[in-house]
């Protein structure tokens, strides 16, 4: 009862505003007149025909604060804010927008850090299938916190990207095999694990669990990070994402890595365009945002459809201009100055 009430408090909320709005109004006019194209009414609310789906038309009047509410789910760039904004809202000029909202964050600007070249080249290494590799490695040392937890062991698939997050008191053996012996029992073992040369990971411990459970341990030359670059990604975000989660108690940042785990996972992949949760699971991740909204409206069909094909014409876009440009080149290279 009580998200019902919730739900129909924000749709009514959306609703009003709507009608308040003067360009919306118009639209809506026309939308009813059949002569506005791209636009429909769907349960009362203004959307737009975006690519087969309906995300929801935002009004002036709550561009800011909805864009600002996603963003601060793990305060996130402008790309990746985009990103979340368009699987369920419209706005109009939205790039400009969201870069004004994240311009001004307080708390991306106190967490802001400064980044420069790092050493190291980039290893690629084979990921075939989902749960067939992992990469793992502790991130920290935390502020200390009342259980003691001052590490996070990390777990990243390196197919699907998804990423398991665990609090922990130390980077000892013991509790490395804990975590791993937990993602075994729901998930079974990976066939490879990855990790640093971290006294964790070159223990007899460690080595005699491999080979007991048949996995092929790969540690990276020490002194290079890169070489785990799924880690090191994600460390690039998360220790960011806590700090500014936790900036009123930074003793509390453990109480927000849950929380970190599924936006982190529910971010499209640069490398995929798609969710590590839906390149693991085969369904979209249920967020509070969605049930209040989302499944009032419609079910989204065409995601992949869409991200394949914006793929396929930025792959496309990309090969003409070279094309164009090497043509350039070459009938250059047959011409001479007018004189």
């Amino acid at each position: 009862m009580l998200v019902e009430e919730c739900e129909d408090s924000i749709l009514a909320r959306l609703r009003r505003n709507q009608l308040k709005d003067d360009e919306l109004k118009n639209i809506r006019k026309q939308v009813e007149e059949n002569q506005a194209d791209g636009f429909v009414i769907v349960n009362g609310l203004l959307c737009k025909e975006v690519n087969g789906d309906t995300p929801i038309v935002i009004p002036k009047l709550m561009q800011t604060s909805v864009i600002r509410q996603i963003h601060e789910r793990g305060h996130f760039g402008s790309a990746k804010t985009e990103q979340l904004l368009k699987s369920d809202y419209w706005i109009k000029n939205m790039h400009s927008k969201v870069e004004r909202v994240i311009q001004n964050c307080l708390a991306c600007i106190m967490a802001a850090k400064k980044t420069g070249k790092q050493e190291g080249w980039l290893h690629p290494i084979d990921k075939e299938t989902p749960l067939d590799t992992y990469h793992v490695d502790h991130l920290g040392p935390m502020p200390s916190t009342q259980k003691k937890y001052q590490y996070i062991f990390a777990i990243v698939d390196a197919f699907t990207k998804f990423v398991w997050l665990y609090p922990t008191k130390s980077t000892n053996t013991t509790e490395v095999l804990n975590h791993l012996m937990r993602q075994s029992a729901i998930f079974g073992n990976p066939r490879r694990i990855i990790s640093d040369q971290g006294s964790a990971f070159t223990s007899n411990d460690f080595k005699s669990y491999c080979e007991d459970e048949g996995i092929e341990h790969i540690t990276i030359v020490t002194g290079i990070p890169r070489g785990n670059g799924q880690i090191e990604r994600i460390n690039r975000t998360l220790i960011p994402l806590l700090t500014k989660l936790s900036i009123p108690h930074p003793a509390q940042w453990h109480k927000f890595v849950t929380q970190a785990q599924q936006y982190l996972n529910h971010v499209p992949s640069r490398s995929t365009g798609m969710t590590p949760f839906y390149l693991l699971f085969g369904v979209r991740m249920r967020l509070k945002e969605n049930l209040q909204i989302r499944e009032i409206l419609q079910a989204e069909n065409a995601i992949i459809f869409q991200e394949k094909r914006d793929q396929l014409r930025k792959e496309a876009h990309e090969a003409i201009s070279k094309i164009q440009t090497e043509n350039k080149q070459n009938y250059k290279k047959k011409r001479k100055k007018t004189k």
